[in-house]
């Protein structure tokens, strides 16, 4: 597998494999909806706290191939537009370091 190749994985990995990363480079308080059908509909998959790196990040995980939804696209939009670190990741992020970079502030 070369380093732009996403790697083989259902969500639920790439969650907790998205999870674990975190955990590793500071990220102490995690939070992800388990029942969405309660929720407001296109919040983000995770949001990721970490005190040390004094940084807050909304992330949406997508499969390679997944689009967002409306609803998602507005909570992403907006959020950027009040200045907070709001994104999408992909399997393919774990690879090529956009995700660790993103975690480290880089």
């Amino acid at each position: 597998m070369n380093a732009t190749q996403a790697p083989a994985m259902s969500e639920s990995q790439f969650q907790s494999a998205v999870i674990e990363l975190a955990k590793l480079n500071g990220y102490r308080l995690v939070y992800h909806t388990h029942d969405s059908r309660r929720s407001q509909k296109g919040f983000p998959d995770l949001v990721l706290v970490s005190e040390h790196r004094q940084r807050a990040l909304f992330r949406e995980l997508k499969t390679t191939k997944g689009r967002l939804t409306q609803e998602q696209f507005d909570w992403i939009s907006s959020m950027q537009l009040a200045k907070l670190n709001a994104g999408v990741w992909r399997p393919e992020d774990l690879t090529n370091g956009h995700i660790l970079k993103d975690l480290r502030g880089a």
